[in-house]
């Protein structure tokens, strides 16, 4: 933490290597590491601190850093700057610097301490333990993993930084936002419903798509061979044998019986409460029967053998259903009656259904993590294709239905 030439992610996980040898204790471990970071990061407030606004007056200027430069990013890291320890820890080369900077800028120690203590610990943790998970897999897999983790911290750091700016401008961004409201709004009124959810479901739909090209593209160049190779181990790890029983519920929340019993009250429903029955009645219909189909022609297609060899996985059939069947499902329960709050218990429902069935597909080693990922970008297609088809014939219907308006000569 002094900005030494010493490689900290591979000490720590180095460290999470021994405890999983049983010769070091986890948590005696983490305490003594998060101690030793916390003290660097003490050490190199107090040098900043010392050298102070002095240093990059007279030196500021041969590394293109002069005392305005120095003023205006002192006040932005004075108020925005201590949050951002937690995260720069998990960035190689910022984690080193950020002490200098805050003691140099006067940060008060207090309100440096708290968040940089906390990363310290933080950080320490996450790589001890990433170690002890890894075990005899850690010289092959660590660097991966820091490389994935890096990514997080640069993508979490420029995040943060949208954040404070938006905050810093939200009153012309509140201007901005309010007009931007008002005008969607007045075209929601001229829109209306109908129009407005076939767009909302158009717009899904080439995201979805989008994502689903990405996947195919990666997937024939063999792109996912390491991550998936990755991630199986580590899920692997983290749910021993224990773990079976729950992992086969969450996985059996995308078969055929657990889909079925989601259908039966979505059909009661439309029955005795749906306007439009036989088209949301076909269409429900059509996505489960169709999505089926298309998901059993995808597999054919590709053609990838799952990690226990047999089946065909790719795109995953339980993820794919899970995500159209429960999501049409709760789409039409809420559609017409459901207040926001609903609306938002219901995205709530469907998400936490697909990811346990994801998970639970991944850990018992059924499906590869990507044969997931590509189930639901294919299946995030099938849904918002069939909700803009379904929407798109009841506006149709609606607009045959109304009188025609009188035209002048």
């Amino acid at each position: 933490m002094l900005a030494l030439p010493l490689p900290g992610e591979l000490l720590m996980t180095y460290t999470g290597l021994i405890v999983y040898e049983g010769h070091l204790h986890w948590l005696f471990s983490v305490l003594a590491g998060g101690a030793g970071a916390s003290l660097g990061m003490t050490a190199s407030y107090w040098i900043g601190y010392r050298l102070g606004n002095p240093f990059f007056e007279k030196y500021g200027a041969r590394f293109h850093f002069g005392p305005d430069k120095f003023n205006r990013l002192s006040g932005w890291f004075g108020r925005y700057g201590n949050k951002l320890l937690l995260i720069a820890y998990f960035i190689p080369g910022v984690r080193h610097l950020t002490g200098y900077f805050s003691g140099t800028t006067r940060l008060p120690f207090r309100k440096y301490a708290a968040y940089s203590y906390a990363g310290a610990f933080l950080w320490v943790f996450v790589f001890i333990t990433l170690g002890m998970v890894l075990g005899p897999k850690w010289e092959q897999y660590h660097h991966r993993i820091n490389a994935y983790l890096v990514v997080f911290g640069v993508v979490s750091v420029c995040a943060y930084g949208a954040y404070a700016l938006i905050k810093r401008n939200r009153a012309r961004y509140y201007a901005l936002a309010k007009s931007w409201v008002e005008r969607a709004a007045r075209r929601y009124r001229s829109l209306g419903t109908v129009r407005l959810l076939i767009l909302a479901a158009g717009a899904s739909f080439l995201g979805c798509f989008s994502v689903m090209i990405g996947l195919i593209q990666d997937f024939l160049a063999h792109e996912f061979a390491q991550f998936d190779e990755v991630v199986l181990y580590l899920v692997g790890r983290l749910f021993g044998p224990e773990w079976h029983a729950p992992l086969t519920r969450f996985a059996a929340l995308g078969a055929m019986p657990a889909l079925v019993a989601a259908i039966l009250p979505t059909l009661l429903w439309i029955r005795f409460r749906s306007r439009n029955r036989l088209l949301e009645l076909a269409f429900c219909l059509a996505v489960a029967a169709g999505g089926e189909g298309l998901e059993e022609g995808l597999r054919q297609l590709f053609h990838r053998i799952g990690p226990t060899g047999g089946a065909l996985t790719f795109p995953s059939e339980q993820t794919f259903m899970a995500l159209t069947v429960y999501g049409f499902s709760a789409y039409l329960i809420v559609r017409h009656r459901g207040q926001p709050k609903h609306r938002v218990l219901a995205a709530a429902a469907v998400t936490g259904l697909c990811c346990l069935t994801g998970v639970g597909m991944v850990a018992l080693r059924l499906n590869y993590p990507c044969d997931a990922a590509a189930g639901f970008a294919f299946g995030g297609m099938w849904l918002s294709m069939n909700v803009a088809l379904m929407e798109g014939f009841r506006y149709t219907a609606a607009g045959a239905l109304r009188p025609r308006a009188k035209v002048d000569a």
